[in-house]
């Protein structure tokens, strides 16, 4: 491979090329100095400020809109988890009622007591009362009946 030399226009310069520049800092007044008043400037920084408070304005109604819609999510979240807990409470509570009121667990209830099954004549059946009503008040006249 032949040795080659780069140009000299491509070389590297000296150092110093010449004599160094030398700046000496001149101290400036500015004091006497009067700003002159733009008024087309001073407008258009007015009109700027107020299309700037206008966005900022329409940002802060949409994030204030989207905060309350999150926040509306989460109660009604929160609010159909206790309907559901109350639904089951319900229904739970509808199941115990029909077990106590069982007429073979009020018997055999009754039976420890030492009570006992009413007589012909004990049980008065009220008239015009729908079927529950008349069953309950049957078994509390036969209940009490007995004493």
């Amino acid at each position: 491979m032949p040795n080659v030399q780069a140009p000299v226009s491509n070389r590297r310069k000296a150092c110093w090329s010449g004599t160094p520049e030398v700046y000496f800092a001149k101290p400036i007044d500015n004091s006497r100095l009067v700003k002159v008043e733009d008024p087309r400037r001073s407008r258009e920084m007015k009109q700027f400020g107020v299309a700037l408070g206008c966005l900022f304005l329409l940002v802060m109604t949409f994030a204030w809109q989207h905060f309350r819609a999150i926040e509306y999510g989460y109660k009604i979240e929160a609010l159909r988890t206790q309907r559901d807990g109350l639904v089951e409470m319900s229904r739970v509570l509808r199941l115990e009622e029909a077990s106590l009121r069982d007429p073979e667990r009020i018997d055999g209830l009754a039976r420890k007591l030492g009570l006992q099954s009413p007589q012909a004549g004990q049980v008065v059946r009220i008239e015009g009362a729908t079927n529950d009503a008349a069953e309950m008040a049957s078994i509390a006249v036969a209940v009490v009946g007995v004493r």
